[in-house]
């Protein structure tokens, strides 16, 4: 069977090798079944020979249809596999070939996964520079690198995809039209990612700054969005220029136009600017802030808010009053909220009889009880002058709060101590009194009168 693989593998014709296979498969079956020679043999042979030749001859036809499968269809097997690979990449070069809309399928293919590259691309180094700044933002105390992950963080996506889209069509032989159309996209995608990265930035900055300079405070927060309001439409005013300028829009009558008609706004509104800018001086320059005491001529109360237009402060009896910021500025503010001590000076006088040595001895009694309350600081007490109906004597001391509760309960106590020792030295307190002396004239006079 080696011998006969051999050559029907090496043989070029398929019907040789399968007559040379087929008799030589004969010859020795009519070998092993009769030991001689001829047909005659084989009819004159026994019963159980026959049987063997029987089976000789089904061997026979199972070797035929191996044969078969061998020469015939092994070789046509193996040029059918080469002659389909080749007409398969024949077909695969034609289709790559294929002209569509104006591009080989071969040159979309690229296009595609230049788009595919730019996109992975873009979508890695967005990854990669968000999460390095904002790891670099927990390390460090800086606003600066703040901002700057809030910018990484402000990419979006969708643009990026549209540059990628731009990027992967330069290989492709596209209308001029169409063409421009995605350099245009381009351009606005790209300038439309700068503003959401500079309103990014200026949003962490500008808390940055507030939270530095302000901390919490609660006035800072409606100046604050003003500010951030007014900076957001700054940026998104100027892109939205040079998008159309980009897009072949002539900006400059618009840009007259927008400076005339900015004017006429200005002086429209000018006592609306002027409480913005007024508020913008509060926020800077603070001259007061919410919870504070104001007395405003002979208004007063305790803030409330601070608003853009305007301030409102609760008075003490209750009902609310409300200040344009640039009248507020502009008067005579007495803020009892930045006081550090509250100083307090109060007169008493006594009678006219009191002897000289008592009077001498006030001052000392003035001072002591002053000086037995730990929020005091005392700091004079004079007989001051000879009044129209009492001698007086004014003091002066400190309160080392602010707290107006706190000092009327101090001098409350103060004024009863008083009472209690002049009333043990017999002192009396004077009070507005007259004398009045009258005097009979006439009483000499003769009855007549004359």
């Amino acid at each position: 069977m080696i011998q006969h693989r051999r050559y029907c593998i090496g043989s070029r014709s398929p019907i040789g090798a399968f007559l040379h296979e087929l008799t030589t498969y004969v010859r020795g079956a009519l070998t092993f079944n009769a030991p001689g020679s001829g047909p005659a043999i084989a009819s004159s042979l026994a019963p159980g020979k026959r049987l063997g030749r029987l089976a000789g001859v089904e061997s026979l036809r199972t070797m035929v249809l191996q044969i078969l499968k061998k020469c015939f269809f092994g070789g046509a097997s193996r040029r059918f596999t080469r002659l389909s690979r080749y007409q398969s990449r024949s077909a695969i070069l034609d289709f790559l070939n294929t002209e569509l809309l104006g591009n080989s399928v071969q040159t979309w293919l690229i296009s595609a996964a230049l788009f595919l590259a730019f996109a992975a691309a873009f979508a890695t180094v967005r990854r990669l520079v968000v999460g390095r700044a904002a790891i670099l933002s927990r390390r460090t105390e800086t606003s600066l690198d703040d901002a700057l992950a809030a910018a990484a963080a402000a990419t979006k996506s969708v643009l990026l995809l549209f540059v990628a889209i731009f990027l992967a069509s330069r290989p492709l032989s596209l209308p001029e039209r169409v063409s421009a159309w995605l350099g245009n996209l381009a351009i606005v995608a790209a300038l439309i990612q700068i503003g959401f990265w500079t309103v990014a930035w200026f949003d962490v900055a500008l808390r940055s700054w507030k939270e530095r300079k302000w901390g919490d405070d609660p006035a800072a927060a409606s100046t604050f969005s003003f500010v951030h309001y007014a900076i957001n439409v700054a940026v998104w005013a100027v892109v939205l220029l040079l998008l159309l300028e980009n897009l072949g829009v002539d900006i400059s009558a618009l840009v007259a136009g927008l400076g005339i008609g900015g004017i006429a706004v200005a002086l429209a509104i000018q006592s609306i600017l002027g409480d913005l800018f007024a508020s913008l001086s509060i926020l800077l320059d603070k001259p007061f802030v919410i919870g504070d005491f104001l007395a405003v001529d002979d208004l007063s109360g305790t803030v409330e808010s601070i608003g853009l237009n305007s301030t409102r402060l609760t008075s003490i009896t209750g009902e609310q009053l409300v200040f344009s910021n640039k009248d507020l500025l502009q008067s005579r503010i007495r803020n009892y909220g930045r006081m550090e001590e509250r100083r307090i000076k109060f007169q008493i006088g006594v009678v006219y009889g009191t002897p000289p040595g008592v009077v001498e001895t006030i001052p000392g009694m003035i001072r002591a009880a002053i000086e037995s309350h730990d929020l005091t600081r005392f700091d004079r007490s004079h007989f001051k002058e000879f009044g129209d109906s009492a001698l007086i004597f004014e003091t002066v001391f400190y309160m080392t709060v602010p707290d107006y509760k706190a000092y009327m309960d101090i001098q409350q106590t103060v004024n009863l101590e008083l009472m209690q020792r002049f009333a043990a030295e017999g002192i009396e307190f004077a009070y507005p009194t007259q004398h009045l002396y009258l005097e009979t004239v006439g009483a000499d006079l003769p009855a007549d009168g004359s």
